[in-house]
Parts: structure tokens; sequence; C-alpha cells
């Protein structure tokens, strides 16, 4: 396939990248800051690095492509309107070539909590949300330019995130989030993004993973 990686500097975004080239695909990147793509991610096997500032760069990198992948999103518990800002750039970029398919990185909070959740479970959650709150509300802003959006896009949505391996080993829920679900490897949220690419009923859905 040919795929477009947005925040390609970003650890998931890195992951998405790496998983993809790996697997035969021909990947193009779209970051911030070039200069901080990691060597070892740079070679002959990426088919470009384009900024992300350079519109009519960022369209080009998108014309044509059969999926486009984003890690982007805030870097610290400061979000402003990152997510959102930078999701509509991509959504603008894609309407304008007639690219459809999107997959974006966001967040188990902003999705459903699961009904037989346990107690400890929603109290850590809440928590949790009380400290990532403007994380989580651009995120939910970023999820309704979606929805709002002609493109047919997948929101993933993992819980904490951390720096494990890639076991291809997790949990998924179409349209809502696995039970005690707690944690999950960057690397298997960016498996689970390009396992995702050509599944029809996670067209237009929140998905929740995690292990």
């Amino acid at each position: 396939m040919r795929l477009t990686v947005f925040g390609a500097t970003g650890a998931v975004g890195q992951e998405i990248v790496r998983q993809a080239l790996s697997a035969g695909h021909e990947v193009t990147a779209v970051v911030r800051d070039p200069s901080r793509l990691p060597e070892g991610l740079r070679g002959a096997d990426l088919h470009g690095v384009v900024p992300l500032g350079d519109v009519a760069a960022v369209r080009g990198a998108v014309a044509g492509r059969d999926a486009v992948l984003s890690g982007l999103g805030a870097r610290g518990r400061k979000a402003g309107d990152v997510a959102e800002r930078l999701t509509r750039q991509v959504l603008g970029a894609m309407e304008a070539e007639e690219v459809r398919r999107l997959l974006v990185v966001s967040a188990a909070p902003v999705g459903p909590e699961p009904a037989d959740d346990p107690l400890l479970d929603r109290a850590v959650r809440r928590v949790i949300g009380t400290v990532l709150r403007e994380v989580y509300a651009d995120l939910t802003r970023m999820e309704a330019a979606l929805t709002a959006s002609a493109a047919d896009w997948t929101s993933v949505r993992p819980p904490k995130l951390t720096n494990g391996p890639r076991t291809g080993t997790y949990r998924t829920v179409v349209g809502g989030t696995p039970r005690s679900g707690r944690s999950i490897a960057r690397a298997d949220v960016a498996h689970a993004m390009l396992a995702l690419i050509g599944e029809p009923a996670a067209v237009r859905q929140g998905v929740g993973v995690a292990y």
C-alpha cells in the first residue's frame, strides 16, 4: 500500500513508519520538524519526508495514497488545540486530493466507559482524566472534526502507553473500550492501526485497544 504518516517523529508515529516499511509498504512521512526524524528511519526505503507547515507539500504527500495514518497530538499536559488543529489540516489536504481513509491516535477516555469496568478502574480513569483534562478535551474536539468530515476515519483509543515491544496480542473493541484495559505498548498501537486500514467495521468508528 501507499501510506502517508503524519507525526512520524513521535513515539507512535515512528513505530507506524518502521512497521509499515518492514511490511513492504511505500511510506511518506509528514513531520513538524524534519531534523527530528531518527536516522534509522531515513534512507531509500522511505519515499519522502515532508514538513507539516508546507501546505502544498502536504497535499502532495496525501495525493493518491491508499491511507493516511496520524500520530499527531500533544507532547505534554498542556495540549491547547494541537490534535484538533493539525488533524483539521490533514482532513483539508485529504479532501482536496479526494483521499478518504484516515486512521488517528486518540485516547481511551474519549471513548465510552465499559459498563462492567471494576470500580478501581473507574476511579483511576477519573483521576487521570482530571490530570490530563486539556489533552482529552483536545482529542474530543479532534474526534468531533472527524465525525463532521467526509473521511473514512478510524480513531484508535489506547489507555496508558508504554515503550514495550510489539506483541501483536491485544484486545480491540469497535465502538467501545476493552474492560479493565490499563495499558498497551506504542508498538502495538501502531500494529493495530496498520491492521485496521482494511477493516470495514472500523470505518467511521472509534476502536478501543488494550492488553
